[in-house]
């Protein structure tokens, strides 16, 4: 199966989690697109000065991969910096938030795995 960037449509959520401003949120596959457990396959795009609210992943765990701009993370309550090329896990029953605290873009790849 081949899903051309067309096809992939945004979706801007407000306050995402509590957050500040808004999360453009674009699905790189949908559920039903491949066969594995998860609930998300997504870019999210946050502007300087948005965020997604601290919260907590049951029966599932989220993944984050920088692409560009510099990440505020944070890790159960630990905040650390996360730049291109870094990577998180979140797992079940564990917390956490991220936020553009930078003056770039922030992009970040994302997957929610379900079990």
């Amino acid at each position: 199966m081949i899903k051309r960037k067309e096809e992939m449509i945004p979706d801007i959520k407000v306050n995402m989690r509590g957050g500040d401003g808004q999360a453009v949120v674009t699905p790189v596959l949908n559920k039903g697109e491949y066969n594995g457990s998860s609930r998300l396959v997504a870019t999210i795009v946050l502007e300087p000065g948005c965020s997604i609210g601290a919260h907590v992943h049951e029966n599932e765990e989220e993944i984050f991969y920088i692409i560009e701009g510099q990440a505020t993370y944070d890790d159960n309550g630990e905040t650390v910096i996360l730049n291109p090329g870094d990577s998180c896990v979140c797992l079940a029953s564990q917390s956490h938030s991220i936020a553009n605290r930078g003056t770039e873009t922030l992009k970040v790849f994302a997957v929610i795995l379900t079990y």
